[in-house]
């Protein structure tokens, strides 16, 4: 059964409401960002680290009111519009928008908001039990500069590599960055296996700044697992042992193929299974 309820700007409001004009800022300039949530259990996993990076991402979009877009709000909207569609395991997407008229500039920088819940069946993460096969989108490298991190709702890039993705029957597609170094997945953080070494493309390649990607790393530390934050040539890629990608929604997703290459999936069952501990 899909969902009954949203959250707009605080009110619990039918899902089916048409809400917004055509004078909206996240539909004409894509003047906003998102944050994709997990719900386990009627509890929302993580809310400080999406509150600490939403607010970091609102500030560098100079969109006020970001001081109390705080964990306890976050925790507060996600369990509250959870228990109104009576859904106990779900995905969340908060949308934070510009709330003002002008053309490419605003004429104020007032927050608006929108939170949407889907259910999930799963009241746990779970590791794919069939790998990904994958490939390298190069048709639309993503610029680098300090965007690059945050989630923001202008993502035409992503659209495209999904389209890519779609027609070459990939279930996933590693991007690159201007440089022609691996910066992410299309919805998820990269994370290579290679001479007994976890690796993951730094922010300074442009990566999205995951949720999943920081838990992760500070799993495989306190597990004595050795990473290493860097800049990754996709030629990796035909060496590693393994891959795998993170994000909140998912966890960990095991990496199965990248052209002849084939991947074990020793590590991320190891990790999946330090996450669910959690």
């Amino acid at each position: 059964m899909p969902p009954v309820y949203i959250n707009f700007n605080g009110e619990i409001l039918p899902a089916d409401s048409i809400l917004l004009t055509i004078a909206n800022r996240g539909f004409k300039y894509g003047d906003g960002l998102f944050e994709s949530m997990r719900l386990m259990k009627g509890k929302l996993k993580f809310p400080e680290l999406h509150a600490e990076r939403l607010q970091k991402g609102m500030k560098a979009l100079k969109i006020d009111g970001y001081s109390q877009a705080d964990g306890w709000f976050l925790k507060e909207k996600v369990e509250e519009l959870a228990r109104r569609n009576k859904i106990k395991h779900g995905r969340l997407r908060l949308t934070v928008y510009r709330d003002a008229e002008g053309l490419y500039t605003p004429t104020q920088n007032k927050m608006a908001y929108c939170l949407e819940i889907q259910p999930i069946d799963e009241p746990r993460y779970f590791l794919n039990e069939r790998g990904l096969i994958m490939d390298v989108y190069t048709e639309l490298p993503k610029p680098l500069n300090w965007l690059s991190n945050i989630k923001t709702c202008n993502s035409l890039l992503y659209v495209m590599a999904g389209i890519y993705k779609q027609q070459n029957k990939l279930d996933d597609v590693f991007l690159i960055n201007q440089n022609r170094f691996l910066c992410e997945a299309n919805s998820s953080n990269i994370f290579v296996w290679y001479q007994n070494h976890l690796y993951t493309p730094a922010l300074s390649e442009g990566c999205v700044e995951g949720v999943m990607r920081q838990v992760v790393m500070k799993l495989a530390r306190e597990n004595n697992i050795p990473i290493t934050e860097a800049q990754i040539n996709p030629e990796i890629l035909n060496q590693a042992d393994e891959v795998f990608l993170t994000n909140a929604t998912k966890g960990i997703q095991w990496v199965m193929g990248y052209g002849v290459k084939r991947y074990f999936n020793r590590v991320s069952k190891a990790l999946m299974d330090e996450l669910n501990k959690l």
